[in-house]
């Protein structure tokens, strides 16, 4: 990938690159004097890239310190933002200084958030190393952790300062983890890219390929989904109206993901979000064309799993915790073709009616 700008408040460049973390000083000495830099990762990606991320940056000349969290989606909570916090205070960061986040989503939006707060706020770099952090979370300046209500109740608008993408740490997911940034990926397609959406229903799937053919297919579904990404979010950069449009499937999917518990993730949560709420819009005539039948074909194509084992009255109560509700209304985005969704509030009374739709075989 061409390394893109963001062109935000603060710009920055995404950097797409197959062996990106061996130079990742290099660079970020192109955009940084010498600093204190805190990598924060988790057990799983501080084994897998943590040394070679650190040596990287200190043969550039940055003094390193690491913090290791446990993996997974309970660790992204204000206990974690306050371990953080005690961290950089102990270790005297000052404002010249900068956070690290290697590892995935939860590791993106934990090091964001803190460093939002940090001294009323410090730079942070985001390397993502899922695919889904790739495609998603690590662009777009969106920080967050959960709170026992919801997710991403408590959160931020801070743009990291460099995003750094090394498609090689793809070789270390699992086949789900994949399918969790595709389902980001074939959203994107869905709300405003129908040549990505076509790309992906064309593209042969017979189980997880690897090396090469890996990488370039994640190429290009990153190039598709953080140009899509980019666009709405240089034109609304805090989330005021059409960026809404990236929740598509997001808000019954965070509360099947807050049901289970977090045992379904949030790739997997996003998809079965996407078919119920793009069935009840065909239900409802809100569609012009059949946006169903090509959206569960892609999904069963990856073999994703479509089943939805709560009920409609839990996923409304807790989707009406969302963070997108708005007094007696909630916004749900709506496909009407196929590249092209548009957001409708809803009434909260009406929600609950909505899902039920929605999980009609």
């Amino acid at each position: 990938m061409i390394p893109l700008t963001i062109h935000t408040h603060h710009p920055y460049t995404v950097i797409s690159e197959t062996g990106a973390l061996s130079n990742l000083g290099i660079l970020c000495a192109g955009i940084l004097k010498p600093c204190k830099i805190c990598v924060v990762t988790d057990d799983n990606v501080d084994i897998l890239y943590a040394d070679t991320v650190t040596a990287s940056l200190e043969e550039a000349g940055f003094s390193v310190h690491k913090i290791v969290f446990a993996p997974g989606e309970h660790t992204k909570s204000l206990v974690s933002v306050g371990v953080l916090l005690d961290f950089l205070a102990e270790k005297e960061f000052t404002r010249a200084d900068m956070v690290l986040a290697l590892g995935g989503g939860v590791i993106g939006d934990l090091s964001g958030f803190t460093a939002s707060v940090y001294l009323r706020g410090i730079r942070y770099i985001q390397v993502p190393t899922t695919f889904l952090a790739a495609v998603d979370s690590s662009v777009g300046g969106k920080t967050g952790v959960n709170l026992s209500s919801g997710k991403n109740l408590a959160g931020t608008f801070w743009q990291p300062t460099l995003v750094v993408f090394d498609p090689m740490t793809m070789d270390s997911l699992p086949e789900p983890m994949i399918l969790d940034g595709l389902a980001e990926t074939i959203k994107c397609g869905m709300i405003a890219d129908k040549s990505l959406f076509d790309f992906l229903e064309a593209a042969p799937w017979h189980g997880l390929p690897t090396g090469q053919p890996l990488y370039d297919f994640v190429q290009r579904c990153a190039v598709g989904a953080i140009g899509v990404k980019q666009k709405l979010v240089e034109e609304d950069e805090k989330d005021l109206d059409q960026r809404q449009l990236l929740n598509f499937g997001h808000t019954i999917g965070h509360a099947i993901e807050l049901s289970s518990r977090y045992t379904v993730s949030h790739g997997h949560a996003v998809a079965k979000g996407m078919v119920v709420v793009t069935r009840a819009a065909m239900v409802k005539g809100w569609c012009k064309e059949d946006c169903l039948t090509p959206l569960l074909s892609v999904l069963n194509k990856f073999g994703f799993p479509l089943d939805v084992l709560y009920p409609a009255q839990t996923l409304a109560e807790i989707a009406l915790r969302d963070k997108k509700r708005k007094g007696k209304t909630i916004n749900l985005v709506i496909p009407v073709l196929q590249g092209q969704c548009v957001l409708k509030p809803i009434d909260v009374d009406d929600l609950k009616e909505f899902i039920e739709t929605g999980l009609q075989p």
